[in-house]
């Protein structure tokens, strides 16, 4: 759930060596960038990442030191986020959607995340906390939307999941530069990363890669986006003038939870039946200015329930400025 925390160490050349006291990031996704208006339809976060001048409580070094296959060198650095996510089934005029389509949901929640980068390895774990039902106010959010936008009012939404607590812890091991090489006059570099996440709301492996390609690669794991997906980190390292780069990757999860599939947990609700692969291809831009990033990313995911009728569009956009 937690992009925010992806270290950085302004250590290459054309760096802005500007203080740094923490960096705030807005991203939004959305299916509208591709004009429909179904599933996994809007997602929106903010992320706050504290600079090296703000210590991370001595209880969370603590509790993340325990486990066994985090690095004891590198600095642990930490994050929050806070955002809302909200699905539907692919017609949202029907009052009464059939059994076989996506049910309406909506989940509100906050993170927080640590980090600790050991040479050009990031290790990220998160504890994700919210709600899941009306009292995540999807339904409000979205009908005042559609209303301002003159969309489709979503008639649907009496037959939402109920209220669950909602809990995920997950886990993010990254590579960066595993591979890199010089192509047309450009920087080329892959970072593979596996991971995890255990709760009641999302449980799955995963696994992926991100390639970058740009004149100066800036030591990031690729652009802040909502979980499930390439979480990238909403932390950069700022230029001393202007730096851009492409990218594009690619996620497989295993998924064994996803309660806006599955249905409630304690309680009798609409559910379907669930892929237990699902796979994101994604390509994007990044822009670098020596205190704001922008990103852009297009998204494609494939299949996530049995009845789905086809692969799911979807764009992620962000900012983050540091401060």
């Amino acid at each position: 759930m937690l992009a925010a925390v992806g270290m950085t160490f302004p250590g290459a050349v054309g760096v802005s060596r500007a203080s740094d006291h923490g960096t705030l990031s807005f991203i939004l996704e959305n299916d509208l960038f591709y004009n429909v208006d179904r599933h996994y339809t809007n997602g929106v976060g903010l992320t706050w990442m504290p600079g090296a001048d703000t210590a991370t409580p001595k209880w969370a070094v603590t509790a993340f030191r325990l486990l066994p296959w985090v690095p004891r060198q590198g600095e642990v650095r930490h994050g929050y986020a806070w955002g809302q996510s909200m699905f539907t089934p692919s017609d949202i005029r029907v009052k009464n959607p059939p059994p076989e389509e996506r049910p309406y949901a909506g989940w509100l929640y906050g993170s927080i995340g640590l980090g600790v980068e050991s040479g050009r390895q990031l290790d990220r774990f998160s504890l994700t906390i919210g709600i899941v039902g009306p009292a995540s106010q999807a339904e409000k959010c979205q009908k005042i939307v559609h209303e301002i936008i003159g969309s489709d009012d979503p008639k649907g939404w009496d037959t939402q999941l109920e209220n669950e607590l909602g809990l995920v812890l997950a886990y993010q091991h990254s590579w960066r530069e595993f591979a890199a090489t010089t192509l047309i006059g450009n920087r080329l570099d892959v970072t593979p990363h596996v991971g995890a996440a255990l709760g009641n709301v999302y449980t799955y492996g995963n696994a992926g890669l991100t390639l970058r390609y740009g004149p100066r690669l800036p030591s990031d794991y690729g652009p802040p986006r909502i979980q499930p997906g390439l979480l990238g980190s909403a932390n950069f390292t700022p230029p001393a003038d202007f730096g851009w780069y492409l990218f594009a990757g690619v996620e497989g999860r295993l998924v064994g939870r996803n309660i806006f599939l599955d249905g409630n947990t304690f309680r009798d609700s609409r559910s379907v039946d669930k892929e237990y692969l699902v796979g994101d291809l994604q390509c994007g831009l990044v822009l670098d200015w020596p205190k704001v990033r922008v990103s852009y990313t297009h998204v494609l995911r494939t299949r996530e329930f049995r009845t789905q009728d086809g692969s799911d569009d979807f764009g992620a956009f962000s900012v983050s400025v540091k401060f």
